[in-house]
């Protein structure tokens, strides 16, 4: 079975988003390995907030050639969803997956080979519209709930609304159950996150303080 190595640039949201991929790649039976290892499939989830994104996109997708320049590489996440074009123009780049399409690289290649010339799958982002469930762990001990995830407040200075699209949330039931099977894991604590969690339940009848009484 190939080996698949992933690599998070930015946030503690896109680390649980990661982190989520890992399992799916597990559950299908790949290799998970580390990127600073030799691999077969590189994912590289990438973040818009800072000004050296371009930069550190290449940087990293460099790196994984230098370890295998047989290797696919994907690139998803925010930056992949702005600047689509941008990355499909770095070499050695084979697919590059938006908001929508991000969890769904396991849905749209079966081999996993390098390609001739890079695939875009980028949809309009009000079109990201479902709510995926994620957590990550720094340490055997504390895990990171992804509890909401886009933004309404389309403030100048942001990129996040045009990378993650409108903010959305599971229900406050969901929530509660992710966190007691983290704690049946073994984690003691379960911190929540979200690119603007006190949004959580905007447009339902839930809201964040009831989330935190729950």
């Amino acid at each position: 079975m190939k080996k698949v190595a992933f690599e998070t640039l930015g946030c503690k949201l896109n680390f649980s988003e990661t982190s989520s991929m890992r399992r799916d790649f597990e559950n299908e039976g790949f290799e998970l390995g580390e990127f600073d290892e030799k691999a077969d499939i590189y994912v590289i989830n990438t973040c818009s907030v800072t000004m050296d994104a371009n930069s550190a996109c290449r940087k990293t997708v460099r790196q994984a050639l230098r370890r295998n320049p047989d290797a696919f590489v994907a690139v998803v996440g925010c930056y992949a969803q702005l600047e689509p074009e941008e990355i499909a123009e770095i070499e050695g780049v084979d697919v590059v997956l938006g908001a929508k399409d991000k969890f769904n690289l396991l849905d749209l290649f079966d081999n996993f080979v390098k390609q001739e010339k890079t695939i875009i799958h980028k949809s309009d982002v009000n079109e990201a519209v479902d709510f995926h469930n994620a957590f990550s762990s720094d340490d055997r001990t504390r895990a990171f709930l992804k509890v909401q995830d886009g933004c309404n407040y389309k403030c100048s200075f942001c990129t996040i609304p045009l990378a993650r699209g409108a903010s959305r949330s599971p229900k406050i039931a969901t929530v509660v159950r992710n966190a007691e099977l983290l704690v049946q894991e073994g984690f003691k604590e379960v911190i929540i996150t979200g690119v603007n969690s006190g949004d959580f339940g905007y447009g339902t009848d839930e809201d964040f303080f009831q989330l935190l009484q729950a």
